[in-house]
């Protein structure tokens, strides 16, 4: 087999348990990975249109942990856990994310922070142990729009921090 059908063949062995969300965001990739990384921040901007997030713990280092809590705009709150499992400031970060500390249908994502010009291109790319899960993620939960949505969140708010750092 060619290299090529060997590089197709392992690629597209977790195909079908991938969800791949990219944007490219109008901030230098420090203030992109530091959006995604301090507490203070996520907060402003983590989760789907409509979601607000209340943070119980966070620590970020490989081992830590954030627990917290996305409230719904219908009221729903979702508990969720994120354990991190890599960190390499400020190219990408590597967790697990799952409803709580332990959960055994929990996802591996794998979050690359690229510079593009002044620009950063952030790809979120989600592993689920299961095609099953990662079809349920998608239709019950609508991961790819809230992915996506998420992103424009992000976007939005590391653009009004540049703007207010120009300003002042």
């Amino acid at each position: 087999m060619s290299e090529m059908g060997r590089g197709a063949l392992a690629q597209s062995a977790t195909a079908d348990r991938e969800i791949v969300i990219s944007r490219i965001i109008d901030a230098a990739r420090a203030l992109v990975f530091e959006a995604y990384t301090e507490v203070r921040h996520l907060s402003q901007w983590w989760g789907p249109e409509g979601f607000t997030t209340t943070t119980r713990s966070f620590e970020f280092r490989v081992g830590g942990g954030w627990d917290f809590v996305m409230h719904g705009p219908d009221g729903t709150d979702y508990q969720e856990w994120i354990s991190w499992t890599e960190t390499a400031p400020p190219e990408r970060i590597a967790l697990l994310h799952g409803d709580f500390r332990g959960d055994p249908n929990a996802f591996e994502s794998i979050l690359t922070f690229a510079p593009d010009g002044a620009a950063t291109r952030i790809e979120m790319r989600a592993v689920f142990p299961t095609k099953e899960l990662r079809d349920a993620a998608v239709e019950n939960y609508h991961a790819i729009e809230g992915g996506q949505q998420t992103l424009g969140k992000l976007a939005a708010y590391v653009s009004e921090i540049s703007r207010k750092g120009a300003e002042g």
